[in-house]
């Protein structure tokens, strides 16, 4: 804020509508030498033969305003100001020129409001999080009204009123319902009804600004959802009038709706006035002005109501304009004591539309923002407009948090810890909310330990030279000892001859395996999978994938590959199943961690006489008894081989530990051998990482295969992913058949930080081989993220 000595001084003087001894109001500084009054060459010219032209004057005192207003006609008087609006010929401004107690002579101009959008990109959710809404306070939006029964608005406007000028030399009509130049109380400011409501879009700017400030858009459908400060009250106060001319609206574009600053002023009054009657508002906000100011305008009319304001708690905040000035504001943001905002786009730039420079306090997002329209709607719109509302809707949330705080510490705050934003000139803070409120988010919860993989995926499109060498890595982790004797590389892509294709494996220890030979013989084709002894190798530690293309004149893509490690948890030799007795066969199994997988494959291949006796049982750690097969009388079940895959929900006992087969024959007169069995712990992992869009969906696809029937109750995802505020992230789990399965909400409170969990989903309506997707979405623009990995845990 631009706070000068005089005009911290004159806070307090000119509540009373009196200044300090020696101060004169507008001007901050010593009164002048000069007998005379300034007055603008324009109204002199205004004035020529029998014109007239509207003035606000400003007065040394209260008691010096009669003497001044016998110069002209009155159109405005003020209620506790140093001030009146007059209609004067060039009689009337020769007598105020000369008029020792007169301080300033202004036009009173009509102004527009600012159009031109805003994302939310200040941390509001941070503080919602920290149970902040601006409840019990207010925020007045001096403004085109405001739609009062607006669903993004119900229920929290509490209090109207309406200034609006009747001029005929201006073509301006008011429109306050009744006609009047003032009107208060219930309907006065509602822009869904009356006058302005017969305008359209020419009276929306009002309901949008209220909307970005203090919207709730709880249980709506299509509306945004929320404003900066959803518990915060709303004062509407109209002040725009109908003006049919083309001299104020520009050339073809009457009628229009312009604000005169005397209108204003009167709306500034007001707000003093239901301050004083203990109505909590904080903020002000003004999102109209004009002129081109690079340094304190300490002679705009408003300047004494709005440091009145500011003497009393309320922040007057105002829109810089949407000039492009790159060192200069409108009035009334160049007013020392008000709170004057510009506006940045999504990326933390300066916006091309927004004036800038030393006037300005603070900067706040000002692209594209969705909010509240008359007639129940959402539009977008653009501008420091749209910026400004961002900062009232602030400080009514840390008004809330900080009640005992003044309004200048409110305002310091969103300075110092707003982001910075440089540009030619100067550097000013963008509105950090979430910064500013200083609340606790949600800790970090404990990670989870990642889940030891049987399949990793890279999923990273990549072109392969014509000729030449594509390279994509791909890393292991959690699997011990070795690679297995028959690694599996599964490749995914095509090529238009897949004979000029060279590709070897290398392991994390450097060793080469060569997986394909170029050849003469292959044509177009998918480039399919090896299997390689990689024994001599570490399983764990970054494996690379060579693809070379020998030679030039034909084309193709590695769409992605991966490593498929399969089970070392098996039976070496061969166990005699005596007959009428049983044996057993333990397993043990470490560095798979938690519990057991759901859909626990377990491998067996057993020689019997006379297949129909034989009974399967599978011993978990913990004691459990799984069944996996009984014995059957059916006459098919004769002599033979018995190799099956079962698969089992083993979910209830520890993975790590010693399990054991038991094989038993219960009849007599047939004997056998278990050959052979194993374990399978399926977990599919996908270790790119993605970008997540701000806001945006990113999907991340994981092929399961081998694995029959339905998804188990129980499908284990694990989730790692790093981003700014985690509360921001939907992520849910997509089946093969398109069923979506909610993995993790957004919550609030989630603050910056990793999210490392292990989450179940009961996909038991799903099959379970087919793509798999995880979609990540950021709800919420001003925080940017990653998804570094994932797991699919059966």
């Amino acid at each position: 804020m631009k706070r000068s000595a005089v005009a911290v001084a004159m806070a307090a003087g000119l509540l009373l509508g009196a200044l300090p001894v020696g101060l004169v109001p507008l001007v901050g500084a010593a009164p002048a030498a000069a007998e005379e009054v300034p007055v603008d060459p324009a109204l002199e010219a205004g004035t020529d033969g029998t014109g007239t032209v509207r003035v606000n004057v400003v007065t040394q005192t209260r008691s010096d305003v009669a003497a001044a207003a016998a110069a002209g006609e009155t159109e405005v008087a003020y209620d506790r100001l140093p001030m009146v609006t007059l209609t004067v010929d060039r009689a009337g401004l020769t007598a105020l020129r000369s008029n020792p107690d007169v301080v300033s002579v202004t036009e009173d101009v009509p102004v527009p409001p600012m159009l031109d959008s805003s994302t939310v990109r200040i941390g509001a959710d941070k503080a919602f999080a920290g149970g902040a809404t601006g409840a019990g306070t207010a925020v007045a939006v001096i403004d085109t009204g405001v739609a009062k029964n607006h669903p993004f608005l119900s229920s929290r406007v509490t209090a109207e009123a309406c200034f609006s000028v009747n001029d005929e030399s201006y073509g301006a009509t008011s429109l306050c319902p009744n006609g009047g130049t003032a009107q208060e109380g219930t309907g006065s400011a509602d822009a869904d009804a009356g006058s302005c409501a017969e305008l359209g879009a020419g009276c929306s700017h009002g309901t949008h600004v209220a909307g970005i400030a203090a919207g709730n858009g709880t249980g709506l459908s299509g509306a945004p959802k929320r404003g900066v400060a959803p518990g915060a009250n709303i004062v509407a106060m109209q002040v725009f009038s109908r003006v049919n001319s083309d001299a104020y609206c520009g050339a073809g574009k009457s009628p229009c709706v312009l604000s005169f600053t005397s209108s204003q002023i009167k709306a500034l009054e007001k707000v003093y006035a239901l301050k004083q009657s203990g109505m909590d508002i904080v903020a002000a906000n003004m999102s109209l002005g004009a002129g081109r100011w690079t340094a304190a305008c300490n002679t705009d009319p408003r300047k004494s109501a709005i440091d009145s304001l500011y003497a009393v708690g309320v922040a007057t905040v105002v829109a810089a304009g949407n000039n492009g000035y790159g060192d200069a504001v409108n009035a009334p943001g160049c007013v020392p004591s008000a709170v004057t905002v510009g506006a940045t786009t999504n990326d933390d730039q300066v916006a091309t539309f927004s004036n800038r420079g030393p006037l300005l306090d603070v900067m706040a997002p000002g692209a594209a923002v969705v909010s509240s329209v008359p007639g129940g709607g959402y539009a977008a719109k653009s501008g420091t407009s749209m910026a400004a509302p961002h900062v009232a809707g602030s400080l009514a949330v840390l008004r809330q948090k900080h009640p005992a705080k003044s309004i200048g510490d409110l305002v310091a705050m969103l300075g110092t810890t707003g982001t910075p934003i440089t540009y030619t000139g100067a550097v000013t803070p963008r509105t950090d909310l979430g910064k500013a409120f200083g609340g606790t988010p949600a800790p970090e919860p404990a990670p989870a330990a990642r889940p030891r993989p049987s399949q990793v995926f890279d999923d990273t499109d990549r072109p392969i030279p014509d000729p030449g060498t594509v390279e994509a890595p791909l890393t292991v982790t959690g699997v011990p000892g070795n690679a297995p004797k028959a690694l599996r590389v599964e490749l995914e892509g095509t090529h238009s001859w897949r004979g000029d294709l060279k590709i070897d494996l290398v392991a994390p220890d450097g060793k080469l395996y060569r997986l394909k030979s170029a050849s003469g013989t292959e044509g177009a084709g998918a480039l399919g999978g090896f299997t390689v002894d990689a024994s001599a190798s570490p399983a764990s530690g970054t494996w690379k994938l060579q693809v070379q293309d020998t030679s030039a004149g034909s084309t193709g893509t590695l769409l992605g590959w991966s490593l498929d490690f399969p089970t070392p948890f098996a039976m070496t030799g061969t166990l005699s199943v005596p007959d009428g007795g049983s044996v057993t066969s333990a397993l043990t199994v470490a560095g798979i961690g938690g519990q057991a997988p759901a859909a626990l494959q377990v491998a067996v291949d057993i020689t019997h006489e006379w297949r129909g006796d034989v009974r399967i049982d599978l011993l978990s750690p913990d004691g459990r008894t799984y069944p996996l097969r009984s014995d059957s009388t059916a006459a098919t079940e004769n002599g033979g081989v018995l190799r099956e895959t079962y698969r089992v929900d083993a979910s209830a006992s520890p993975a790590d530990g010693a399990w054991t087969l038991k094989v038993s024959d219960p009849s007599t007169g047939a004997v056998g051998t278990l050959d052979a069995w194993s374990m399978k712990f399926p977990s599919y992992e996908v270790q790119t990482p993605h970008s997540v869009p701000d806001p945006g969906t990113v999907e991340v696809p994981v092929t399961v295969t081998g694995i029959t029937g339905n998804a188990p109750k129980n499908l284990q995802v694990y989730v790692h992913a790093t981003h700014d505020w985690r509360g921001d992230l939907d992520v849910n789990l997509v089946a093969p058949d398109g069923k979506v399965y909610m993995v993790k909400d957004s919550v609030e409170d989630e603050g910056e930080g990793v999210v490392q969990q292990i989450y179940a989903v009961d996909a038991s309506a799903s099959p379970a081989s087919g793509v798999w997707k995880l979609r990540v979405e950021d709800i919420s623009a001003g925080s940017a993220g990653t998804l570094d990995h994932w797991t699919l845990k059966f």
